[in-house]
């Protein structure tokens, strides 16, 4: 495994592989070390996890890491209006199949798509996350900047709510179906709900993980353009502890 580690102006620690398969098992052995190191000294750490094929080398390394799965609660950061939890394209499914059916987790705590009111389904899940403040995150850059739901149009960097409804703009849409998740634009769906910038910017430790060569203009904006909602991933710039895994392709872009 080769890694180029480049700690950028913005103090973004930036790691980058010749695969995706090198960055999916240093980020998990990178997540894992401070999990352990969180559990040395509390009996629990809450984290919140990206739904997305970009973590798929991500998840499948942590799920061979030793880890004491039964004191932590597991969240996700966004998921469809509409989609049920056993519709392939939903996150909550997309998780339960690629990490959290095969541990014994202290909780796993899904967004309920299907609610009859989501806005109470937003008040709910935000409960939760205040009474497990937020340890670490894991998660991804969008192919329009966006992190989690929070596409440019949306995207609010003083944001009041920890969860909200959002209507997806259309490079949102139709990154779902590049990923093959959806067949057509017209079948990915229009709302969703999303946790917000601030409440993912709350977590101590963030871990991003972003493969590909479609990423590439994503990942080379994060650093090349100002702080704003516009390209919403440059916020990542002014966490104290965020931690950004590239391979060649989607770093090819960068100057450094």
């Amino acid at each position: 495994m080769q890694s180029d580690s480049i700690r950028d102006s913005h103090n973004l620690g930036v790691h980058i592989f010749d695969s995706r398969t090198d960055l999916g098992e240093a980020a998990a052995a990178a997540t894992a070390i401070t999990i352990r190191t969180l559990l040395t000294t509390r009996e629990t750490v809450n984290i919140v996890f990206a739904a997305a094929p970009s973590q798929n080398e991500f998840l499948a390394a942590l799920n061979r890491q030793p880890l004491d799965w039964d004191r932590i609660n597991a969240f996700h950061m966004d998921e469809y209006l509409g989609l049920g939890p056993e519709a392939p394209q939903s996150f909550g499914y997309y998780l339960k199949r690629h990490i959290f059916d095969k541990h014994p987790f202290r909780s796993v705590n899904l967004m309920n798509g299907l609610a009859a009111d989501p806005e109470a389904e937003c008040r709910r899940y935000t409960a939760l996350l205040q009474a497990h403040p937020t340890d670490i995150v894991c998660l991804g850059i969008g192919e329009n900047n966006h992190l989690a739901f929070n596409d440019p149009p949306v995207a609010d960097f003083r944001d009041p709510q920890t969860v909200k409804i959002v209507t997806l703009d259309a490079d949102c849409r139709r990154q779902q179906v590049n990923d093959g998740c959806f067949p057509t634009l017209a079948a990915v769906p229009l709302q969703a709900l999303t946790i917000t910038i601030p409440a993912l910017m709350a977590g101590r430790y963030l871990f991003s993980m972003v493969p590909g060569e479609r990423k590439a203009r994503a990942v080379a904006n994060t650093f090349d353009q100002p702080v704003t909602e516009r390209y919403p991933s440059t916020i990542l710039k002014q966490h104290p502890a965020v931690q950004l895994f590239l391979d060649r392709d989607s770093s090819k872009l960068l100057s450094t």
